[in-house]
């Protein structure tokens, strides 16, 4: 299997360790996750959950072509022909109830959700319109609850169990200049997880997150400055940026039954000391 790039090989303190392969650690199960097109974490994550012996693989996302290209490229990539994908915006309730309709239908039912989408941007508090503010909080904390909601009530009524990983950030804990809103989605996220898995586990099913610092990909080097972002990816310990297989990996973890006594739990992915 070939990992995503990263043009951060080799930067830091550490050099960028080699690419885990598979270990089975989701065989026999089906895998649904939201925004996974193009190279970010959620493309990570799908590619992981193939290699991870997933039985068949749902991604979501609002990109239409885009979508298309990640589903044949996982195909092409993984060996694994039981990839699905599904247009999906997770601000509109209709098409995240067509998205888990269409995700039980094809994948045989979802033993594992993982809520990727999420929505940032950096303005400070005082320039800040309500808009804004309300569009970051629907995409990444609202997107995330509506996900969560019609999915437990699926896993619910099918009685199997069940697994739902969100994805965080560990600005739901740490401060950052112009980042309030994103922040405050966020560790609406986090408190979102715990609750939900009080709730869910007399069904079985276990919620957890992982609260990433900071992961290079297209994305995140097109809406920041360069500057920030090696100026954050040098206060990490090892002296980089994570790469979106590392946090990948910490949800496959979750997802998987070697993690089976955690539920409520928020991991932070990050190896920042300053």
């Amino acid at each position: 299997m070939t990992p995503i790039p990263s043009d951060a090989a080799g930067q830091g303190l550490a050099a960028v360790p080699a690419y885990v392969t598979g270990h089975g650690l989701l065989r026999g199960k089906s895998v649904l996750i939201t925004a996974a097109a193009g190279a970010g974490i959620g493309y990570a994550a799908a590619q992981r959950a193939a290699e991870e012996g997933c039985r068949a693989l749902m991604i979501s996302d609002v990109h239409e072509k885009r979508l298309a290209e990640a589903v044949a490229r996982l195909r092409a990539d993984t060996g694994l022909e039981a990839v699905f994908g599904q247009l999906a915006d997770v601000t509109d309730e209709a098409q995240v109830a067509a998205l888990i309709a269409a995700a039980e239908e094809k994948l045989g039912g979802t033993d594992v959700l993982i809520n990727n989408a999420g929505l940032g941007g950096s303005k400070t508090v005082v320039e800040m319109t309500d808009e804004e503010w309300h569009k970051v909080l629907d995409v990444t904390l609202t997107g995330t609850f509506r996900m969560s909601r019609a999915m437990l009530r699926t896993m619910q009524r099918r009685g199997r169990g069940g697994v739902i990983v969100n994805n965080a950030s560990v600005l739901g804990w740490r401060a950052q200049k112009e980042q309030a809103h994103y922040a405050a989605a966020k560790a609406g996220v986090m408190a979102l997880t715990r609750c939900s898995a009080l709730e869910a586990a007399e069904f079985g099913v276990r919620i957890n997150a992982v609260a990433p610092s900071i992961a290079f990909h297209d994305f995140l080097k097109k809406s920041a400055p360069a500057e920030l972002l090696q100026q954050l990816a040098s206060r990490e310990a090892f002296g980089r940026a994570a790469e979106v297989w590392e946090v990948a990996n910490v949800m496959m973890f979750l997802a998987s039954d070697y993690s089976s006594y955690l539920t409520g739990e928020v991991i932070s992915t990050s190896s920042q000391h300053a």
